[in-house]
């Protein structure tokens, strides 16, 4: 049988992008290139980790493990990535400064928590923690162990909580059932739902999400960008940014008379709203077309309804083109900006 063998570098001419290569995250990044009108191809099926983006010469895909796609992007063999980023956050002390992470994608969800058994009737707090822990050490003369595969992120947010009498026993199983093994006091694990967290008699402590992760288009500030490449990135945030304005915005139509014009377009602009007056007469009502955030959309067309609009149609586009690309320019900026130091 023969094996896969993953990639260790990138090819110098192309635009590298990092995408997983099994599971939910994987049909989830394909479905997102598909609604940016690109498809993923793997041209030796799905034992080759490379294949290509049809719709964007000059990029080259990387099947990867969500692990492997953080290791490219820090070490800058692959331009882009599409990982968690509580992997980023754990993986790269400096995550700040060698990766941009440029669009959250609304899907790979999941809350990096501290939680404890059910039965500590006294800890619903990091405060409560810090001085059970405390007392523990004090009594026993040992620390409270924390099972974890999250170590850096756990050390970070304990000390800035004051967190100091634990010690970290790495998970390399089912975390959440380390208490009831008694190979751990308490836990920091993620959760999407809280039920896996329910069932095994644990609680989020009321300031214990360290993380509230998802799955992010993540820019890789090491990587060489040449400006051939730049090109070929310009062209593929563009298409990101299309697709991502279509997914968060709204469009709405505003039909009303003439003379509710000017104060209905200055409430819309009040709200947030980008604003197009559009020429056109029906009925002797003149018509607005906007866009706003989706979450603001219902609220903004009754607002609108009341102060005078004799009609809101609210309608998502496929995409919104424009001719600057929000992402591409802070991708730019970050690159400027390291260069500058």
């Amino acid at each position: 049988m023969t094996q896969k063998t993953a990639p260790t570098t990138a090819s110098s001419d192309k635009l590298v992008i990092a995408v997983p290569s099994k599971g939910r995250l994987q049909d989830n990044t394909t479905a997102f290139f598909n609604r940016a009108g690109l498809t993923l191809v793997q041209e030796g099926g799905n034992r080759d980790y490379r294949g290509t983006l049809r719709g964007l010469p000059g990029a080259e895909v990387l099947f990867l493990s969500a692990s492997e796609i953080v290791a490219k992007l820090a070490s800058g063999d692959a331009h882009f990535g599409f990982t968690g980023e509580d992997l980023v956050r754990e993986a790269i002390p400096d995550a700040d400064q060698k990766v941009e992470l440029l669009s959250p994608l609304d899907f790979g969800h999941a809350d990096v928590v501290v939680a404890v058994p059910k039965g500590w009737i006294d800890a619903s707090s990091m405060e409560d923690l810090e001085e059970i822990t405390a007392d523990f050490h004090a009594r026993r003369g040992r620390r409270m162990r924390v099972a974890t595969k999250y170590i850096a992120l756990t050390r970070r947010y304990f000390a800035e909580h004051g967190v100091a009498d634990y010690r970290i026993v790495e998970s390399l199983g089912a975390t959440e059932g380390a208490p009831a093994s008694g190979t751990a006091e308490f836990i920091v694990d993620i959760t999407t739902t809280g039920s896996t967290l329910e069932a095994n008699a644990l609680k989020v402590l009321e300031d214990g999400v360290i993380l509230r992760s998802q799955a992010n288009l993540v820019a890789s500030l090491v990587a060489d960008w040449p400006d051939a490449i730049t090109g070929i990135a310009r062209k593929f945030l563009g298409r990101i940014s299309a697709e991502h304005a279509a997914r968060t915005l709204r469009e709405l139509r505003v039909q009303a008379a003439p003379e509710h014009l000017e104060s209905l377009a200055a409430l819309a602009e009040q709200q947030g709203a980008t604003l197009t007056m559009v020429p056109e007469i029906e009925n002797a009502a003149s018509q607005i077309v906007l866009h706003v955030q989706a979450a603001h959309a219902a609220a903004l067309s009754s607002d609108l309804i009341a102060a005078g609009a004799s009609r809101v149609s609210v309608t998502q586009k496929d995409y919104l083109f424009e001719a600057r690309s929000p992402l591409f320019e802070r991708l730019q900026d970050r690159l400027a900006a390291l260069k500058a130091v």
